[in-house]
C-alpha cells in the first residue's frame, strides 16, 4: 500500500513540476514580479509623499485615503493571483455589493471616504507592498539564474555544433576540460553537460514552486481562513424563522 502512494505521489511531482500548467504560470508570475513591484512601490511611494505634500491645502487628506484604498486592492489583487495559481479557493465574503452600496449612499462623503479604514491594515499592505519590492528582485534573479544556466547546459552541445560547422568557433575549446588536462571527447562532454543541464531544470522547477509558496505566505493568503468574518450589523437573521422548524406541531385537542 506504501508502495503505491509513494508512486502516486511521484507521478503527481512530475505532473505538477513538467507537464501542469501552473507551473509555467508560477514562471510567468515570478518573471512580472520584478516589474509589478516596482509600479506598486512607485505608487505606493508616490502617493503617501503627495498626500503628506498637500495637507495643508487639505487636498492631501482625501488623498491619502484613496491611496490607502489603492494599497488595498493592490494587496487583493496580488493574494487573487497567488490564489488563483496555487489552486486555493476564495476567502468568503460576508459583506455583499448591495449592503455596502445602500450602505454609502446613507453615508456622507468624508464618512464614505473613511469607511473601513484601518491603520494596522493599511501598515499591513504598505509593508506587504515594499516586501513584494524587495521579493520581486530576488525571486526574480534566483529563478532566471537557475533556469538560464540549465537551460544553457542542455542546448550547449546544439550551439557548439551550429558554431563549429558554421563559422568554425569552438566554444569548448577552453573550457573546464582542457584546462583539467581531462581528454574527453565531444560526445562525453554532451553527455555530461545536458545531464547537468537537466538536473539544474528540474531543481529550477522545485526552486520556482518553493519561491512561489514563500511568496504566498509573505502576502498573507492563508489568513483569510484563520478567523471568520463577523455577520454584518442589522443582517437578517434566520434563527427566529428557522426554530418553527424544529420542533414538531402542536396536537389538536380532541
Amino acid at each position: 500500500m506504501k508502495a503505491v502512494e509513494a508512486d502516486t505521489m511521484g507521478s503527481r511531482k512530475v505532473q505538477w513540476l513538467l507537464f501542469n500548467s501552473k507551473t509555467y504560470a508560477m514562471i510567468l508570475y515570478l518573471l512580472l514580479a520584478l516589474p509589478l513591484g516596482i509600479i506598486y512601490f512607485t505608487v505606493a511611494v508616490t502617493g503617501i509623499a503627495l498626500s503628506i505634500g498637500l495637507t495643508p491645502i487639505f487636498i492631501g487628506i482625501p488623498l491619502f485615503f484613496v491611496v490607502a484604498k489603492l494599497l488595498n486592492q493592490i494587496v487583493k489583487f496580488e493574494q487573487g493571483m497567488i490564489r488563483q495559481i496555487l489552486g486555493l479557493p476564495s476567502p468568503p465574503s460576508s459583506y455583499s455589493y448591495t449592503q455596502q452600496h445602500e450602505a454609502q449612499q446613507s453615508m456622507s462623503m468624508f464618512k464614505v471616504m473613511t469607511r473601513g479604514f484601518s491603520g494596522e491594515i493599511f501598515i499591513r499592505d504598505l509593508l506587504l507592498i515594499l516586501l513584494k519590492f524587495v521579493t520581486g528582485i530576488v525571486f526574480f534573479v534566483v529563478m532566471v539564474t537557475f533556469l538560464s544556466v540549465g537551460l544553457a547546459l542542455m542546448f550547449s552541445p546544439i550551439v557548439h555544433i551550429i558554431l563549429l560547422e558554421t563559422i568554425q568557433i569552438d566554444i569548448f575549446e577552453n573550457s573546464l576540460f582542457s584546462l583539467l588536462s581531462i581528454h574527453w571527447s565531444y560526445t562525453q562532454q554532451y553527455i555530461l553537460y545536458v545531464a547537468l543541464g537537466a538536473v539544474i531544470s528540474w531543481a529550477a522547477l522545485h526552486i520556482v514552486k518553493g519561491l512561489m509558496q514563500i511568496q504566498g505566505r509573505m502576502m498573507m493568503v492563508e489568513v483569510d481562513y484563520q478567523q471568520q468574518p463577523p455577520a454584518p450589523v442589522g443582517g437578517p437573521s434566520y434563527a427566529a424563522d428557522l426554530s418553527q422548524y424544529d420542533a414538531p406541531p402542536p396536537l389538536s385537542k380532541l
